[in-house]
């Protein structure tokens, strides 16, 4: 019996020493250098683009991001995230190809939507709309 006790917490020791270490320890978004500097391929000017963009973003982010981005969606408050201002400097600041590699990769309440939105150029798109939203 005593052996089943020892061995029982060792292993809930175990179980909560592999979450501790598994947890990113921070709320920041590392994005690699390279993904940092890749160009974003689409026309930001294009209004078919911005049309598509805004139909995109309507389907895919505005339920958590919001109509404008605020991060004041319907689902926001059952997250734990903070779902970001769009409009804000500190979010225009990051480069198309960070934004592009969130879109694609994902993290904490943020999915992936390379699945989702399987076309690259959709996502480049998504993007192109969100820096529009720093404009109204």
């Amino acid at each position: 019996m005593k052996r089943l006790i020892i061995f029982t917490a060792g292993v809930f020791i175990s179980m909560g020493l592999y979450s501790f270490l598994n947890v990113d320890q921070t709320d920041e978004w590392v994005v690699p250098d390279t993904a940092k500097a890749v160009k974003n391929p689409t026309d930001a000017s294009d209004k078919e683009n911005i049309a598509i963009g805004k139909t995109l973003y309507s389907k895919y982010c505005k339920s958590c991001h919001g109509k404008e981005g605020y991060g004041d969606g319907p689902k926001a408050e059952e997250l734990e995230d903070y779902m970001g201002d769009f409009s804000s400097e500190d979010f225009q600041s990051q480069t198309d190809g960070a934004l592009f590699y969130k879109i694609t990769t994902g993290k904490g309440d943020m999915p992936s939507f390379k699945k989702k939105i399987p076309d690259e150029e959709d996502r480049w798109i998504v993007i192109d709309y969100v820096r529009t939203l720093a404009e109204e």
